[in-house]
């Protein structure tokens, strides 16, 4: 996806709204990374003028030309990432923009938090510290150690979780973690590829509770939109945050 580079810009100024500027960013990033590395690979076509990768803070990326105005409005990401890869093994190519794309992450972060407090400053870094950076979020999916409710195209699976009375139920409010799998379920398990939450951007995994939104298809960490299990019990179609939020303007 091409976007002009001013188009990444955005200007938060409290810890959370860093904070979220930096997840949905990074977002972004690990999807181009993992679920839609292919479209990402052949963005980076080596006979281009040289391309950056960028994270946008909607949770989506970009491939496109650095920014012409010096000095840049922000901090841009690494330098022609096109020109190296027909020269490097895909898999060792994609781990160094993977590394480059964390470092461009906390220089973005820091650029807006300046004026932040030393407080400030230190609650910031453990918050992003405190999700999977962007190279262990592409390490993981390389090693096939996650699974997750979407199809390789990005679309969300229908999933079904086991209800108290032990009788399986259909609801796509309820994500993958919370579906307990028989033995005849392992041919949908393998069907599974990765997913990612919608805000957090972290990686599926099988110990935490994912909830899917009915309108959008994202998945999201329960703790993320503050739903637990029993309150999902009782969700027939859930909304997430973000798209609620679009009804009400509308």
């Amino acid at each position: 996806m091409d976007m002009a580079p001013a188009s990444v810009s955005s200007n938060p100024r409290s810890v959370e709204e860093i904070y979220k500027d930096f997840s949905g960013r990074r977002a972004g990033l690990v999807r181009a990374l993992t679920s839609d590395v292919d479209d990402f690979y052949s963005s980076c076509d080596p006979d281009k003028e040289n391309l950056c990768l960028y994270g946008l803070p909607n949770g989506t990326w970009a491939v496109a030309p650095p920014a012409e105005e010096v000095p840049p409005e922000m901090p841009e990401p690494a330098l022609g990432i096109n020109f190296a890869r027909d020269g490097m093994q895909r898999r060792d190519w994609l781990s160094l923009v993977a590394v480059h794309s964390d470092s461009w992450l906390i220089s973005v972060a820091f650029f807006f938090g300046a004026r932040l407090n030393a407080n400030d400053r230190k609650r910031l870094f453990s918050m992003v510290s405190d999700l999977p950076s962007v190279f262990e979020a592409f390490s993981d999916r390389k090693h096939g150690r996650d699974r997750s409710g979407i199809d390789s195209s990005g679309k969300s699976r229908h999933s079904s979780k086991r209800g108290s009375d032990g009788h399986v139920k259909n609801s796509r409010a309820t994500a993958p973690a919370a579906k307990q799998y028989d033995d005849d379920d392992d041919e949908d398990d393998e069907e599974h590829t990765e997913t990612f939450c919608g805000t957090c951007g972290g990686l599926y995994n099988s110990n935490e509770f994912w909830i899917g939104c009915d309108i959008c298809e994202r998945w999201f960490h329960g703790k993320c939109v503050r739903i637990t299990p029993a309150r999902a019990d009782h969700i027939k179609h859930y909304k997430c945050p973000d798209c609620s939020s679009k009804k009400m303007r509308q």
